[in-house]
């Protein structure tokens, strides 16, 4: 996967472009979670190229991946997909967990320094490429979702010691952090961070103040679920009464007014939505050209927070 190509000219830049990993990267771009479970056999495997093949050719350059999505099949249709496009595209994936294939919850903490450095190198030959512009290390300090114990339960310190020395070994471009709390990034800032992924939509907003410690930084926030749902007990945006009715006045889907919303919400916002659909995927990049008027955004921001 590192082949070179000529320089694309005149390519869409779906939400306009932000810093990432160094690169002026377009603003939506595509989470490789989905498409997994759509690829298990071999038609669904040859539709799920021709998806991201599309998504390139939409515009959309930063992937979001994790060796763990499928166990390691993520990383295989990125290869099969988009492997002659590597200098054209920001791969960004994960540390801290691994996969457990068969389990009732198919992941397990991996967040030792020696297993974060295990996952970029399955990361790295999986994807067939000798560097990865992202690496995401994913904290289990809290819920939703997994909490590390035992001997998981490692120093946030040793983890940045260990990805900061593979960033110097020049098998990592940039360092990110999910699901982590103000004071971790704070802590974390020094060191050179490129992005934050935390859940963060229109109905779940407690991480507003992180968000502007990384505009203010100048840290791409890159927020997970973001059309909410997800561990099977998050609201939707989609579910919102104000959101359907600027829908409704603006001739766009409800979910194309959840994304919008974070675009127009904070300039260092970067979208990572995934389908396994061509229709969800145009949809999801058409938000990009979403105008919210002063009357949808006052609506929107006015959306109350479930518990």
């Amino acid at each position: 996967m590192n082949d070179r190509t000529e320089d694309a000219t005149d390519r869409p830049t779906p939400g306009g472009t932000y810093p990432l990993a160094g690169r002026a990267t377009p603003r939506i771009g595509y989470g490789m979670g989905q498409v997994t479970r759509k690829a298990e056999d071999r038609d669904g495997r040859a539709r799920a190229v021709d998806l991201l093949r599309f998504a390139f050719d939409l515009g959309i350059t930063h992937f979001d991946t994790a060796q763990f999505y499928g166990n390691g099949r993520a990383n295989e249709l990125l290869r099969e997909s988009l492997g002659s496009r590597r200098d054209e595209i920001v791969i960004a994936t994960k540390a801290g967990t691994k996969p457990v294939p068969g389990a009732q919850i198919p992941l397990t903490a991996a967040q030792k320094p020696f297993e974060l450095r295990a996952a970029v190198e399955d990361n790295l030959r999986s994807l067939g490429t000798d560097r990865l512009d992202v690496v995401n290390l994913r904290r289990m300090d809290f819920t939703p979702g997994l909490v590390a114990d035992g001997d998981q339960i490692v120093p946030f310190d040793d983890q940045l010691a260990e990805l900061s020395a593979l960033r110097d070994e020049g098998k990592i471009v940039s360092i990110g952090l999910s699901h982590i709390t103000t004071e971790q990034l704070n802590a974390a800032l020094p060191v050179g961070i490129a992005c934050v992924q935390n859940i963060y939509n229109l109905v779940y907003r407690a991480d507003e103040a992180m968000l502007t410690m990384c505009e203010e930084h100048g840290v791409a926030w890159v927020p997970y679920f973001p059309l909410g749902g997800g561990y099977g007990t998050l609201p939707r945006v989609v579910d919102v009464h104000a959101v359907h009715e600027v829908a409704r006045r603006l001739g766009v889907t409800p979910s194309q007014i959840g994304l919008a919303w974070q675009l127009a919400h904070s300039r260092n916002t970067m979208l990572i939505s995934g389908t396994s659909s061509a229709e969800h995927l145009s949809e999801n990049t058409r938000a990009a050209d979403v105008h919210l008027d002063a009357e949808a955004l006052a609506a929107l921001d006015a959306t109350d927070q479930p518990a």
